[in-house]
């Protein structure tokens, strides 16, 4: 358990997050984007976050690794390309609430691989959003 506890802080420390979480052998970061939004023309904080997880690490050093964020319309298209260059999986694309200023979306993502390669490809990706 050792090991999962300083994958877990390795994890966290690439994704530049905030202190991660084990629960139930699912490591999990989670942080804030920072984004001015509405939601039905009132200022909204509470769902501007991103999280990203593994858990059902193998033998090989392979896991389940699990990610979603929050994302403006004009992101999309250069984040989602950067996570598919490097063969991560697009599960959902979808939007969670209506009448939000600017448009906010939700990105799912997912891999089988080393959660270090996983973090490192998905930091990547982040460092192109706003």
């Amino acid at each position: 358990m050792n090991h999962f506890n300083t994958l877990c802080q390795q994890y966290a420390q690439i994704l530049n997050g905030g202190k991660p979480t084990i629960e139930h052998g699912v490591c999990s970061v989670e942080f804030d984007r920072d984004l001015d939004v509405t939601i039905q023309s009132r200022p909204s904080r509470g769902e501007l976050h991103a999280e990203v997880m593994f858990e059902s690490l193998d033998q090989e050093g392979n896991a389940l690794n699990m990610g979603e964020t929050v994302i403006l319309e004009e992101e999309i298209p250069l984040f989602i390309s950067i996570l598919v260059r490097n063969g991560i999986i697009i599960s959902a694309l979808h939007n969670h609430w209506l009448y939000t200023e600017p448009t906010i979306l939700y990105l799912h993502f997912q891999s089988v691989e080393p959660p270090l390669t996983f973090a490192r490809k998905v930091a990547e990706a982040f460092s192109v959003l706003n």
